[in-house]
């Protein structure tokens, strides 16, 4: 199962054109700031801005808080695991968005 999603993660990562970090702890990074990272239950969370996690939660009911290591994730959304099985574009669209915000941020 993780590994399934491990390999969805990295083709969405693939298309957008972000380079997949991580062995233990697969992740994308910008400016000094994570954006995406796929915890240990294969979980995959991308950081959004306020006004997009609120458009995504909308959108996508089903999604709930992001957790890693059992702490949640700030301005983490959960991808839905049928979302990511099934909408592979629209995914990658959420990550190139998690990727423009932290862009946004003060460099670290």
């Amino acid at each position: 199962m993780y590994e399934e999603q491990l390999a969805l993660y990295d083709a969405i990562a693939s298309k957008a054109g972000i380079e997949r970090k991580g062995k233990t702890m697969p992740y994308t990074s910008a400016n000094g700031y994570m954006f995406s990272l796929l915890n240990k239950a294969g979980e995959l969370g991308i950081r959004l801005s306020k006004e997009d996690q609120k458009k995504f939660l909308e959108d996508h009911p089903e999604s709930g808080e992001f957790r890693s290591y059992g702490a949640k994730m700030r301005d983490y959304v959960l991808i839905p695991k049928s979302l990511l099985k099934s909408n592979l574009d629209l995914v990658t669209s959420y990550l190139l968005l998690g990727h423009s915000y932290v862009n946004t941020l003060k460099p670290k």
